[in-house]
């Protein structure tokens, strides 16, 4: 597959990424080379990486615990003084070598170890290949608060290698399929409709499906790399879906979501949310209910966990002068941004969503 020009960064496929590794990772340009993985990772992917990674440069693996819980400051701080211990000095680079919580805490760690090291994101969940390592976000939640803290800065490159999808369950894969449809969603149609017939997450087609989504983020990330404007529409989904998620990992009795299932309930939520703007058609809005309930496991809601979800909208990212900001659909392949949306019709979104 060709490769994808990110904003100061390349996008590499298979071979030709570990060509381009290769190419960079030269004694003469870094001092030392450490690779951060998570218990996963290390056992599932590192093998299979570092039989592919041709460098002459002295190599250090750093192992974390897996899991969003550990996406934290506390974290980083351990990882800071990993580094430091290892000699890691202004001429090392960073290799982040998993999930998103490992490309999101990477890449932070880097940008400001030393005032920030180069990095480098190999994507190993299909989460992070279509969404968590293609445009340069890095950050940490702080405590059960979704990306509260972090900075937008570019790997030197992203490596994308689909042999590493042969290690996840189901449910990860379901995972980074919620983000696959949201770029149908906000952005193509015929993307879109490309799903409508999906029987299988082992597709023949996946590929091609990868490199869409990741085709159609970046496209929208050249025009606005800092989220000011048309980047927003990403956040389809995600204004409800980070509360849903930030909901589940507040409470210890609730079982967690993943990322992408969280995402795939806020999708619904939200796309009811536009139907009853007057956006988006019933129709429409049914399609796209249907669909997502067909790959993804439905959950209830009490009327105290939906009071506690709109608490916590409170702490969105796009909310500007204390009010919460909504990306809506218009149509299947089109979302607008900036939409003021009253409690009530919150409350009406989750009753629909359960029926």
């Amino acid at each position: 597959m060709q490769t994808i020009s990110g904003t100061n960064y390349n996008i590499h496929f298979g071979a030709s990424g570990y060509e381009a590794l290769a190419s960079l990772l030269l004694p003469s340009q870094y001092s030392k080379i450490f690779i951060l993985v998570d218990e996963n990772t290390a056992e599932l992917c590192l093998p299979h990486f570092l039989s592919n990674l041709a460098t002459e440069v002295e190599i250090e693996i750093i192992e974390l615990e897996a899991g969003e819980i550990h996406k934290n400051i506390a974290t980083c701080t351990e990882v800071w003084g990993v580094l430091s211990e290892l000699g890691a000095d202004r001429k090392s680079i960073l290799i982040n070598l998993g999930g998103g919580v490992i490309t999101d805490l990477g890449g932070f760690v880097a940008c400001t170890f030393k005032r920030g090291i180069d990095f480098i994101s190999v994507p190993t969940t299909l989460l992070g290949m279509v969404d968590a390592a293609i445009g340069g976000k890095n950050g940490v939640d702080l405590d059960h608060l979704k990306n509260q803290i972090g900075l937008i800065q570019e790997p030197k490159v992203v490596v994308i290698d689909s042999q590493f999808l042969n290690t996840l369950p189901s449910n990860e894969m379901r995972s980074g399929l919620a983000e696959m449809l949201k770029h149908g969603l906000i952005y193509d149609a015929l993307y879109w409709n490309k799903f409508k017939n999906l029987t299988s997450l082992n597709t023949d087609h996946l590929d091609e499906l990868i490199y869409r989504s990741i085709q159609i983020k970046n496209e929208i990330v050249l025009q606005d790399i800092q989220e000011s404007n048309l980047r927003k529409i990403l956040n389809f989904g995600h204004t409800l879906g980070h509360a849903i998620e930030s909901y589940f990992l507040s409470e210890n009795s609730e079982k967690q979501l993943l990322h992408g299932e969280a995402v795939a309930i806020g999708m619904i939520l939200e796309s009811f949310l536009s139907k009853e703007k007057k956006l988006l058609t019933h129709e429409a809005y049914q399609e796209i209910k249907y669909i997502i309930n067909d790959l993804f496991e439905r959950h209830t809601f009490s009327k105290e966990a939906v009071e506690t979800i709109i608490e916590l909208l409170q702490y969105d990212k796009k909310n500007t002068f204390g009010v919460i900001q909504f990306v809506l659909l218009n149509k299947i392949g089109f979302a607008t941004i900036n939409h003021a949306i009253d409690k009530s019709l919150i409350y009406n979104a989750f009753e629909d969503y359960q029926n």
